[in-house]
């Protein structure tokens, strides 16, 4: 057995990199990096361009990751990051230092700063102001710092938010929507501010830093306790980094919504809405739509991400806090036109595809409570149980996607809030549109199947109940290719039926199409819809489970079971249910007329 070289021992002024990859500085000597005991690069005292090629070349080889290596010199990733891209570029030459010339003139001269303050005065917005004096957004909001820093100097009085907006260093109540109250301070008010310097992300010369510090906003913090600030302007601080940067992503998705349209035109207007406060509508929104998007829905979640980080997103120096966010929200909801709120979405949801409002799904979906009150209780199917729940009924489009929600009263039936369900979207798709409306057996009644065919619905459901089953030679396997491009392939039989009700008085007409699998099971389908293909009907009608996968994907990434608050409101003594004694009475009636008509056969 031959014996290897011995393990080199580790220098005791050497600084770990990786395993085995030691780094070794001293200010006269310069420095040197040891793989393995062997040196690998080293340079002089004093020598920039070579530190910094050590420092490429060790990320090149393998030798350490770009953070080890950062961590060992002492430098931000990102520096290491500009390092290797530099090197890529321009060689060696382009490592060495470059003499930095002389800064130019501060633009922000006094009479610059005078000209800013008197523009502000007269209620434009900072941006507005910038556009007109022709300075960056960054340099307006530093001539209004520095103008509301030397009044308060000189004024240090309880007036001193009032001076400061009277000088033009804090925007008035009408430059923007709405936000925060005194109380609000704990969302960052003076003393909690996260902020530097306000150098707009820019280092010493013109490199960008790799976190900038976001602009102090003390100011319009005073203004708006001073009830003079409803809601302050965005102020996006540069930089070379942004925390939670992937959370921008959904902005395409939420334009495409018009949450934040819709919201302003529905709460706006109200004045309870538009008091004085730092965060406004808007801001408060994009907390929590920034907030689901990096995984957590609820209000709670906001202590589990950096406030800072947040408010970059926002435009901000921080996040609103938890207690402001509830407040602000409960505000909103005590002037009762959420929905006003979900019709404008759900309009706007009908404007921008057309294409998916042809048939609309229908389902309610329960949603579990855990409390002590006395809730009325709901077949949980997730459980299989019956427990304290409340249940809500949902309305989607052809593709599963939510346009409309509400809560059901206790113990309603999907039958009772189908009528409700026709209403709504009467109302989204206008007079002369003929939508379906598909549900499933929950909804099964064939007088209101009448009642929305004579209204103008098409009506796509299971049919229910002990059913005839079709013969074999009914059967033809018809292919359809669907809105993905898949072709499915369906065994269906095609016919018109009759379905009684009101104990045979009446029948109601439709069609029914019946698949049959593989295992022979038969599947039969209502329809009032008379398109040539079965097979489009038949696709439409197992699409109904886009609908369940919309409930689950929401139930898992958005807290969909989750219920916002364990208030209770007394029901309504005035609303009609149906009598436990008489559905009793009716099953047993029932079971003696099955009885009697067996005896007689």
């Amino acid at each position: 057995m031959s014996e290897g070289p011995p393990l080199p021992l580790p220098r005791e002024d050497a600084r770990v990199v990786a395993v085995g990859v030691e780094l070794v500085e001293d200010a006269e000597a310069g420095g040197a990096v040891f793989v393995w005991g062997n040196a690998g690069w080293c340079w002089q005292a004093g020598d920039a361009a070579g530190r910094r090629l050590g420092a490429v070349q060790m990320v090149a080889t393998g030798a350490g990751s770009q953070r080890q290596v950062a961590a060992a010199l002492g430098v931000d990733e990102t520096t290491v990051w500009r390092w290797r891209a530099e090197y890529a570029a321009g060689g060696v030459a382009a490592l060495a230092a470059q003499a930095k010339g002389p800064r130019r003139a501060s633009k922000l001269t006094p009479a610059k700063v005078a000209e800013i303050v008197a523009v502000r005065a007269e209620g434009l917005s900072m941006q507005a102001v910038a556009d007109r004096v022709g300075v960056s957004l960054n340099s307006v909001s530093r001539a209004l710092r520095r103008q509301a820093q030397a009044g308060a100097g000189t004024a240090a009085s309880p007036d001193a938010p009032e001076a400061a907006v009277a000088a033009g260093a804090v925007p008035e109540a009408a430059d923007v929507p709405e936000a925060a109250d005194a109380s609000d301070g704990g969302d960052g008010a003076e003393g909690g501010d996260i902020a530097g310097d306000g150098d707009g992300g820019r280092s010493d010369g013109c490199e960008l830093v790799a976190l900038a510090r976001p602009v102090p906003r003390a100011a319009e913090r005073r203004a708006a306790r001073a009830g003079t600030l409803a809601g302050a302007d965005p102020v996006i601080t540069q930089g070379a980094g942004l925390p939670l940067a992937g959370a921008l992503t959904i902005l395409p998705a939420l334009a495409a919504t018009g949450l934040l349209e819709v919201a302003a035109g529905v709460y706006e207007p109200q004045p309870a809405a538009r008091r004085p406060a730092f965060y406004g509508l808007s801001a408060l929104l994009l907390t929590m739509v920034f907030a689901a998007a990096v995984g957590e829905p609820r209000s709670e979640g906001l202590t589990r991400i950096d406030p800072a980080d947040v408010g970059r997103l926002l435009g901000s120096d921080r996040a609103p806090e938890v207690k402001t966010v509830r407040r602000r929200f409960a505000e909103l909801a005590d002037l009762g036109r959420a929905d006003r709120l979900l019709e404008g979405l759900a309009r706007r949801h009908v404007d921008r595809h057309p294409d998916a409002v042809g048939i609309f799904y229908v389902d309610g979906h329960v949603r579990a409570y855990h409390g002590q009150a006395d809730v009325p209780k709901h077949h949980v199917a997730r459980m299989r149980i019956a427990m304290p729940a409340e249940e809500d009924i949902w309305v989607g489009d052809a593709r599963g996607d939510g346009i409309l929600v509400w809560q059901a009263p206790p113990g309603a039936s999907l039958t009772g809030a189908l009528r409700r369900v026709a209403a709504a979207v009467r109302d989204l798709v206008g007079p002369h549109a003929r939508p379906t409306i598909c549900f499933d057996r929950g909804g099964w009644s064939p007088r209101l199947f009448a009642e929305l065919h004579a209204a103008g619905f098409d009506i796509l459901t299971y049919r229910k109940g002990v059913k005839t089953p079709e013969p074999p030679s009914a059967f033809t396997a018809q292919a359809f290719t669907d809105d993905r491009g898949v072709a499915q392939v369906y065994d269906l039989a095609d016919r018109r039926v009759r379905i009684a009700y009101e104990s045979g008085k009446r029948r109601f007409a439709c069609r029914q199409i019946t698949r049959r699998s593989a295992n022979g099971h038969q599947t039969q389908i209502v329809t009032t819809r008379t398109d040539p293909d079965p097979t489009a009907i038949a696709h439409a009608m197992f699409s109904r489970w886009r609908q369940e996968n919309f409930f689950r994907y929401l139930r898992q990434r958005y807290d969909l079971d989750a219920l916002d608050a364990y208030t209770t409101v007394p029901d309504d003594p005035d609303r009609s249910v149906p009598n436990p004694a008489k559905r009793d009475a009716t099953d047993r009636v029932a079971a003696l007329r099955t009885a009697i008509a067996a005896a007689q056969a």
